[in-house]
């Protein structure tokens, strides 16, 4: 980024966004997906464009942290007995797949006259599918969650771990290929580096992280516990970056052994808005690293492999779908979406060029297929879309898939929310509870309740809790205010969950009333009615009679709620001095403050 006497130069940055705020509406409306609206918009604005900006490797190097923090955010969600449920779709149907598509497009280099092990790389590159791409239409579209969605996940994970093989097998094929295969020794040194790195990163993340966040979570400071975010997602993908491993499967990694932890919920919220731009950089910067000039000079070739690579591919998955036993449609789809080359092709290209395999020229060529197929499959994904009314086993709206999400949100966990939570518990229902005092969490679970730590007055902390999907949510925090904020905000972001709210007193419910909550009780009303009942009772009162004064109170009350809240305090006064309707307020003591 140039820097002139006067200051920064503001244009690049300008452009990017505002080619991110124009570019992805537009596509989105037009019903083609944001993601295909970023690649465009980097084209245009890229060094083979207008020039707006100038060095698109630079940008990709810091928006491929983008990718990483995606792969985080995923592995929050895999807890290991959820990642284990899935290993047959990893290791079985995943590594069918990405076997049978690498022997094929290899294939199709040798068929074409090329060598052996240059077409292994360019056909091993364009097996590894853009996780960023498909995981953003899924995304996109609620797709994440379902069972077909859940199985791409699974093939995605064994793509990303097969990066790591590959750029192994591309080591062995640099001296095989330059006729020198004595360099072709075992590398043991990198390969203990490695396994150190992965060590290290569960050791690391099973009993340093957690104290850590508990340390933490006693700041004040919000800024605090976000920079610990950050700090977790690099630093573990640095960790194994410099094992030699895979950057996204170090923040993956993390992402796992983070999601038992009662501070899931917070480090969700906090990685996620930095996810979403940089995203957006990495397509934007993909989009630029285009070379127009190669396209235009070997148009004819990029064509014909882009063809190749994607129907052959596409057939592949397929096949592979249909023998694991998956549903037509759901095989189309699968086919459609994961049919185009990924990021993880530059990686992988980039070693086989600093290796010898492929020349400069080459690189330029596969860059471009690479790039020009993940254009393609917005394009792909929005014709199968008008040829199907929608994706297999997608979760109509309003409607979530059993397990994947909770039933009910418990916000607070103290006296009442324990207490409360325990009816929803004891009838089966799936239920996520958070809390911000640390040790009532750390009580709570050695009583196996999973609480996590979370602020509910945060809308990103209340998504992250998943209070989108819920069919009921619980506020059951001691403080007055911040219980009034819970209710404003889930009812103004969310007004399609009902909201049940234990109040202070009769002002707090007022003002929980005014903030639309839809149920709510005071926390002494209740029992201080029991506690006259049986007062009453001792003294000799009938139980008719007990319950006719019951009544009679809860509807004295109903009524003054109705009149402070239409005509304000002085005119609920006035229902306690005689001038209401005596009729249904004919008491003889004075009712307290409360009342």
């Amino acid at each position: 980024m140039a820097v002139e006497a006067h200051g920064i130069d503001l244009v690049p940055i300008i452009a990017l966004l505002g080619a991110a705020i124009v570019a992805a509406p537009l596509f989105q409306r037009l019903g083609l997906g944001s993601v295909l609206g970023y690649l465009a918009a980097g084209v245009v604005i890229g060094p083979f464009g207008i020039g707006l900006v100038t060095e698109p490797a630079q940008l990709l190097q810091i928006a491929e942290l983008g990718v990483v923090m995606f792969l985080f955010l995923i592995g929050l969600e895999m807890r290991p007995s959820r990642l284990w449920s899935l290993r047959s779709e990893i290791f079985g149907l995943g590594l069918a797949q990405v076997v049978l598509c690498g022997l094929l497009l290899t294939g199709v280099g040798v068929a074409t006259g090329f060598p052996v092990a240059s077409s292994f790389v360019a056909g091993a590159g364009f097996v590894l599918t853009s996780t960023a791409i498909v995981m953003r239409l899924l995304e996109e579209r609620r797709e994440l969650a379902t069972p077909a969605g859940q199985r791409i996940v699974s093939i995605l994970l064994l793509e990303d771990l097969a990066i790591v093989p590959l750029l192994a097998v591309t080591a062995f094929l640099a001296p095989i290929a330059s006729g020198n295969e004595a360099q072709g020794d075992l590398d043991l040194h990198a390969i203990g580096i490695g396994t150190l790195a992965i060590v290290g990163l569960v050791i690391a993340g099973r009993y340093l992280l957690n104290p850590l966040f508990r340390l933490l979570a006693n700041v004040p400071a919000r800024e605090v516990m976000t920079a610990a975010a950050l700090l977790v997602v690099l630093g573990s993908a640095w960790a194994m970056q410099l094992g030699g491993l895979s950057m996204a499967m170090g923040a993956f990694l993390a992402g796992v052994l983070l999601s038992e932890s009662i501070f899931r919920h917070q480090l969700e919220a906090d990685v996620e808005p930095f996810r979403g731009i940089l995203l957006g950089l990495f397509f934007l910067a993909v989009g630029m690293s285009l070379d127009l000039g190669v396209v235009a000079g070997n148009w004819a070739m990029i064509l014909f492999y882009v063809a190749a690579y994607m129907i052959l591919k596409a057939l592949a998955i397929y096949a592979i779908a249909r023998l694991f036993r998956s549903p037509h449609d759901e095989a189309l789809y699968r086919a459609v979406v994961m049919a185009q080359g990924g990021e993880f092709a530059f990686v992988l290209y980039s070693a086989a060029l600093a290796a010898g395999i492929i020349s400069g020229e080459e690189n330029a060529i596969l860059t471009a297929i690479i790039i020009v197929s993940m254009v393609l499959t917005p394009l792909a994904m929005a014709i199968l879309k008008r040829v199907q009314r929608s994706g297999p086993e997608q979760a109509p709206a309003g409607e979530i898939p059993p397990g994947l999400h909770p039933s009910a949100l418990v916000i607070g966990f103290g006296r009442v929310g324990q207490i409360a939570s325990q009816f929803l518990l004891a009838r089966g229902h799936e239920v996520s509870i958070i809390d911000t005092d640390i040790e009532v969490i750390d009580v709570a679970r050695e009583f196996d309740f999973k609480v996590y730590y979370g602020d509910g007055t945060r809308l990103d902390i209340l998504e992250a809790a998943g209070v989108g999907h819920c069919a009921i949510a619980l506020v059951c925090v001691d403080d007055v205010e911040a219980t009034t904020r819970i209710v404003r905000l889930i009812k103004d972001e969310f007004p399609q969950v009902p909201v049940l709210v234990r109040a202070n007193d009769r002002r707090h419910a007022l003002d929980l009333i005014r903030a639309e909550a839809d149920f709510h009780i005071r926390e002494t009303f209740e029992s201080a009615l029991r506690l006259g009942e049986k007062a009453i009772e001792m003294l000799g009162a009938k139980p008719e009679e007990i319950a006719a004064y019951g009544e009679r109170i809860r509807a004295r009350d109903r009524q003054r709620t109705a009149v402070e809240l239409e005509g304000g305090h002085l005119a609920a006064r006035g229902l306690f001095s005689g001038r209401a309707d005596q009729a249904a307020i004919d008491l003889r003591a004075e009712p307290s403050r409360e009342i």
